[in-house]
């Protein structure tokens, strides 16, 4: 035992020995274009694990630094990467003065976050990751932030209107998409509850509250949980103590637009600061009326939806406190409030949403080496319905003999046997109750032992769905689901320019069980930038509403999924069974490339290959004999009576056996100068699921692949082009050109069909075929003049040559939009950060 004291006692002081030998380093970080100090900027000695964050002043001050030579890392968020050589002595200390970090033009040159979960620069992220910064969004002139998302390279977005916009990644799109994962702020701001769906139009963000939003694509389970399995939208807001001030937007344009968007921030001293926000924004969509077909109007033919409003409008509210305990600890707690009216495309028709409200609450703890949050989101879905049951419900009563404004009211609030009259026949109410909840807790830890950078964490969420059974089968109460996670990366520097990565994450579900999402990632440092190879093992468990779905409209059904279900031929008594829907499973290997292999060309190169087992479909039908087959059993529950008035289809998700799929994303970006920039961007996709003859993709077993199950959803190829000016006549002009060029594709997802089959007529079950989509090119147009430091005028033109798109089913042709904004900036530039 004193053999061991006496070990210890020399390794004790050769270590300390060691330490006495380095020296420090100390030094001031600034904004070149503020000259204010840069708060959490870190400074890191390369080939070491020493490092730094930079206090309320921008300073620093690293210890134990061995002496010698060495190099400085300095990072921060929407600046350049600078690196400074130091020379270090024994026992001194190395004073490198005051560090002017610039506002970084050069997209490589930006600092990330999201990839890794720690600051690193963007072209040294394994992953497949795009920003869209503070200078683009100021260069925005619209309140709508994702028609910015089109020039990220890799996403694919569609418009569904004025104000609707659908976000994805390599390809299987749908009408109720949920695999991209949508964050704020390191909070999941997904729907809670049943629909597990973006919260979309019903956000609480403002554009001019957003730093930044990170887009990763490919497997992020890893890092992010459940359903990260086709990428990340990592939305992080502004920081009061960094954007202080007073921030007013008033816009207007075609289609009866009017926006308006207030942001306040404040510093009340060294240890508190504040943020509000509000938004108020009304339009009128482009008018499309959709057909609707149901069992009960049969004799009536094709419908025209009824009494569709095309007008929309969103509410937004938010307000934030920071507490700074110390220097290096944040305590933030944070409300947000987003309320909108629109028109929403589902796998089964259309819903008019009328106040729709979506609310959460926020508390997070931060700091060098600990995140901690905790925090509820809530949901209610005001007066919404279905656009295509109230339709039905309409003309039905309209034939029974019933007046006009009877047919209006009751098709609405529905109708219970005799409260027409005496005699009168019941009337489904084709609205939806949705006051579903989550809560989430979160705890982070990072630190570097020996060179290695640890990041671990542990996760909870609990999903609590509320719908009445007006679209869930919840007859029995609550559906609740607990999910707990926990995950471990590592990284480390295996020589001065190749960096591993490891991740590894298990997460519980109550209905799923455990899964496991791994992930390894090489980057190796060459040419400005870096070649990366990844792997990404990504799981998507079912959301409720494919577990739990219970929707009956008299002419089909559709029925969730989550326990089995059992069909019967009501001729001959033959029962066959489907399997419960199971979480999918993605594996995906990608190389890649992104860096500045000249000073003014931007190289951007991924190819990926990704493996799925048990794909889920989107809403598909399981009655294979329409009008002799009905489903009889979810699992050991008997739903006969429930679903007998539907004896002509039924719809749900199902799981196929493997599908592969493989794409490649390029992108360029070239800076003639400090003024001018051109860039263009394709992205090329392409599945095994096309191969009809492969009865692997037989989703609903009746032993041929469908036209909708072999279905893209997706164009093969895309192109993007642009050219940006900025800073033009003594930095006040600023515009671009983007050219979008769009091939036409087909598109199956439920009943909704665009396709060129049996293009301009219906085949039962699907509704209405107005042809494939895409098939345009538009040109889009934006320029702002910056008149003072405090007032900036902005206008655009969207589709500039009036090119009739459709982009996504159930949804209108989107014809050319413009708009013009005034923002108005007040205080944040006299102001000095705390």
């Amino acid at each position: 035992m004193k053999k061991i004291y006496l070990i210890l006692l020399s390794l004790l002081c050769i270590v300390q020995s060691a330490f006495a030998q380095g020296g420090a380093i100390k030094g001031r970080v600034v904004g070149a274009d503020t000259e204010e100090a840069l708060i959490g900027a870190t400074v890191l000695v390369e080939g070491t694990s020493r490092g730094a964050t930079t206090n309320t002043n921008g300073e620093f001050l690293i210890t134990n630094v061995p002496a010698g030579n060495h190099s400085l890392r300095i990072t921060y968020v929407g600046y350049s990467y600078p690196k400074i050589d130091v020379t270090v002595t024994a026992g001194g200390t190395a004073d490198i003065g005051t560090i002017s970090m610039r506002s970084s033009n050069v997209i490589g040159e930006e600092v990330v976050v999201s990839a890794t979960r720690r600051p690193e620069k963007l072209t040294e992220a394994p992953a497949a990751i795009s920003v869209i910064s503070t200078r683009d969004l100021e260069a925005l002139p619209s309140f709508n932030v994702g028609e910015l998302l089109n020039k990220v390279q890799g996403v694919e977005v569609v418009r569904s209107g004025v104000i609707g916009v659908g976000i994805n990644a390599r390809g299987f799109n749908n009408a109720f998409n949920v695999k991209m994962f949508q964050m704020t702020d390191g909070r999941n701001s997904m729907l809670p509850g049943g629909t597990g769906l973006p919260a979309g139009f019903y956000n609480t963000v403002i554009k001019e509250d957003i730093e930044r939003v990170e887009v990763i694509l490919g497997p992020s389970s890893a890092l992010y949980g459940p359903n990260a399995h086709n990428g990340v939208i990592n939305t992080i807001t502004k920081d009061p103590r960094r954007y202080p001030g007073t921030t007013v937007s008033v816009g207007a344009g075609n289609q009866d637009v009017l926006s308006g968007r207030v942001r306040h921030a404040g510093i009340i001293s060294d240890k508190f600061a504040y943020k509000v926000t509000g938004e108020y924004t009304e339009g009128t969509d482009f008018a499309f009326v959709d057909t609707v077909y149901s069992l009960a109007a049969t004799p009536l033919g094709p419908l025209p939806e009824y009494d569709v409003d095309f007008g929309f409008k969103s509410k937004r509210a938010s307000a934030a406190l920071y507490y700074s305990p110390t220097e290096k600890t944040d305590i933030i707690l944070d409300y947000g409030y987003g309320q909108g009216d629109n028109i929403g495309v589902t796998s089964n028709g259309r819903n008019q949403i009328n106040g729709w409200t979506f609310q959460y609450l926020q508390g997070r703890i931060v700091s060098p080496r600990v995140f901690a949050q905790l925090y509820s989101t809530w949901n209610d879905a005001g007066d919404t319905y279905q656009i295509n049951a109230r339709t039905a419900n309409y003309y039905t009563l309209r034939a029974r003999g019933y007046s006009e404004d009877i047919a209006a009211k009751y098709s609405k609030t529905g109708a219970k046997a005799g409260e027409i009259g005496p005699n009168s026949l019941p009337v489904a109410f084709p609205g939806f109750v949705d006051k579903s909840h989550r809560i989430n807790g979160e705890v982070q830890y990072n630190n570097s032992f020996a060179g290695f950078d640890v990041i671990t964490g542990l996760n909870y969420q609990r999903d609590v769905a509320y719908s009445r059974q007006t679209y869930l089968d919840d007859a029995a109460g609550n559906i609740i689901l607990n999910q707990y996670g926990a995950v471990a990366q590592v990284e480390r520097n295996l020589t001065q320019k190749l960096r591993a990565v490891v991740a590894a994450r298990v997460d519980y579900h109550d209905n799923y069980g455990t899964q496991f999402s791994p992930k390894a990632a090489l980057t190796y440092a060459a040419l400005n930038g870096s070649f990366r190879a990844t792997y990404g093992r990504a799981y998507s468990a079912p959301s409720i509403q494919f577990q739990e779905f219970y929707l009956n409209n008299g002419a089909l059904a559709i029925l969730g999924n989550g326990a089995g279900l059992t069909i019967q031929n009501t001729e001959t008594g033959a029962i066959r069974t489907i399997d419960k829907l199971e979480p999918e499973q993605v594996q995906t290997f990608e190389i890649g490339y992104k860096g500045t292999p000249t000073e003014k060309l931007f190289v951007d190169i991924s190819s990926w290959y990704s493996k799925s087992e048990d794909f889920i479909s989107p809403l598909t039908g399981v009655t294979l004999m329409r009008g002799k087959e009905k489903v009889i059993k979810k699992g050991d529950q008997d739903v006969t009576d429930r679903a007998s008035n539907a004896l002509n289809y039924y719809l749900t998700y199902l799981n196929y056996g493997n599908v592969n799929s493989w794409g490649t994303d390029f992108g360029l970006n070239y800076y003639i100068n400090d003024f001018f920039s051109v860039g263009a961007k394709y992205s090329y996709f392409n599945s095994d699921i096309t191969d009809t003859d492969n009865l692997d993709n037989d989703a609903n077993g009746d032993k041929k692949v469908s036209v909708s199950e072999s279905s893209l959803n997706a164009a093969k190829h895309r192109y993007n082009f642009n050219f940006t000016a900025r800073d033009l006549f003594d930095k006040k002009f600023f515009g671009s050109v983007n050219v979008r060029i769009l091939p036409e594709y087909d598109f199956y997802s439920g009943v909704q069909i665009a396709a060129e089959e049996n293009e301009g007529k219906r085949v039962a079950p699907y509704n209405y075929n107005y042809g494939p989509l895409g098939g345009f090119t538009s040109v889009d147009l934006s320029a702002g003049y910056k008149f003072t430091n405090w007032l900036t005028l902005g206008g655009s033109v969207t589709n500039l040559f009036d090119t009739p798109q459709r982009e996504f089913v159930g949804s209108p042709e989107i014809g050319r939009l413009y708009s013009a904004e005034l923002r108005f900036d007040f205080g944040g530039k006299d102001k000095k950060v705390r």
